[in-house]
C-alpha cells in the first residue's frame, strides 16, 4: 500500500504526537479565536451538516479558525467517510483524486475510502487518478494535508477514510457543475455517512492601517454572504475579485451540497492573520461555515 507522506509535519503543524494533540486541544479550547470546546459526538441516527469550509495555513494562524468547521462536521455523528476537496497552490491543471492508499499523519494514517474513490472514477469524465498530483513535486502543496490531523483527531477510535480531490486552477462554472453532479451521484449511490471540507483561505493580501484592513475584510465578507446565501455562482463571482485560493473548492462543496439537499449556509468564525498578529503587514483571511439542512444545531 502506497502511503502519502506527512511533509510538512514540523514545519506548518507539529510532527510529534504528543505536541500536536496538545495543539489541536488549543485549537478546539480556546476561546477568543477557537470556539472554546473539545469535538464530541452525540451519535446520532441522522446528519444534518454535511459540508464545510475549512483554512489550510499554519495552525498558529488558522487552527482556531478550522477546529469549528471539524467540532460542527463531527458533532452530530463520526462520519464514515470524509470528501476533503483541495485547490492549488503549484500549477496543475486537472482535477485528480488519490484511487486508494493512505495518507499519513502524526497520529496515524488515514486510509483513502477505495470504494467511494472507485465509484467517482467510474461515474466522471473529468475526473481522473492521478498519483503525481499529491506526491514527489506536489508534496510541497499543504492544502490538502492540513485537514487531516483535525479528522483523524475527531475520528477518535473510529477508522474514519478519506477521499482527497485535487482541483486545479478553473473558472468555467460548468465543469464545477460536472463535477459537483458526479461526486454528489457517488455519494447517493453508496449507504454512508459521507462529508465534505473544501480547504480554502481567504484573502491574500498586504494591509498597513486599519482602513485597509476594512476593505480587505469587506471583499472576503461579499464571499462569505454569498456563502451563507448558498448561492454557488455569486460566491464564484465575489471570489474571483479576491485573492481567495480555494475559490473553485468552495464552489464545489457548495454544488455538492446542494445536489444532497442542502438549504442552509451558515457563518461560524472569520477572522485574519492580522487580528491573531495584532497589527499589519502580509495578511491573510480565514473562514469556517457549513452547509446544512434546515434545523440543524450550529455550535
Amino acid at each position: 500500500m502506497e502511503i502519502r507522506k506527512a511533509s510538512h509535519a514540523g514545519s506548518w503543524y507539529p510532527k510529534n504526537r504528543e505536541d500536536l494533540i496538545r495543539d489541536l486541544e488549543y485549537n478546539f479550547s480556546e476561546r477568543e479565536f477557537g470556539p472554546g470546546l473539545l469535538p464530541e459526538t452525540l451519535n446520532q441516527d441522522t446528519r444534518t451538516i454535511i459540508g464545510g469550509v475549512s483554512p489550510h495555513a499554519g495552525y498558529a494562524f488558522s487552527g482556531r479558525c478550522a477546529a469549528y468547521t471539524y467540532l460542527n462536521l463531527f458533532k452530530e455523528k463520526i462520519p464514515d467517510t470524509v470528501i476533503v476537496l483541495g485547490t492549488d497552490h503549484v500549477g496543475y491543471g486537472k482535477v485528480a483524486l488519490l484511487g486508494d492508499g493512505a495518507w499519513e499523519t502524526p497520529l496515524g494514517n488515514l486510509l483513502i475510502d477505495d470504494e467511494l474513490s472507485k465509484k467517482i472514477l467510474d461515474t466522471s469524465e473529468i475526473i481522473v487518478e492521478d498519483r503525481s498530483a499529491f506526491t514527489g513535486f506536489m508534496e510541497q502543496e499543504h492544502n490538502i494535508e492540513i485537514q487531516l490531523p483535525f479528522i483523524k483527531y475527531c475520528a477518535k477510535e473510529k477508522d474514519v477514510k478519506i477521499v482527497t480531490l485535487k482541483i486545479g486552477i478553473r473558472r468555467d462554472y460548468a465543469v464545477f457543475e460536472k463535477i459537483a453532479s458526479d461526486i454528489s451521484a457517488s455519494i447517493k449511490a453508496l449507504n454512508k455517512d459521507i462529508v465534505i471540507v473544501a480547504s480554502s483561505d481567504m484573502s491574500h493580501k498586504e494591509v498597513f492601517d486599519t482602513n485597509q484592513l476594512s476593505e480587505f475584510k469587506k471583499f472576503d465578507q461579499d464571499v462569505i454572504d454569498a456563502f451563507v446565501e448558498l448561492n454557488p455562482q455569486k460566491t464564484l463571482s465575489a471570489a474571483s475579485k479576491t485573492t481567495v485560493c480555494g475559490a473553485q473548492t468552495i464552489t464545489t462543496l457548495m454544488l455538492i451540497c446542494k445536489k444532497l439537499n442542502a438549504n442552509k449556509g451558515e457563518l461560524l468564525k472569520y477572522y485574519t492573520s492580522s487580528d491573531i498578529k495584532g497589527g499589519y503587514g502580509y495578511c491573510v483571511g480565514y473562514f469556517s461555515g457549513v452547509l446544512k439542512l434546515e434545523n440543524s444545531v450550529i455550535i
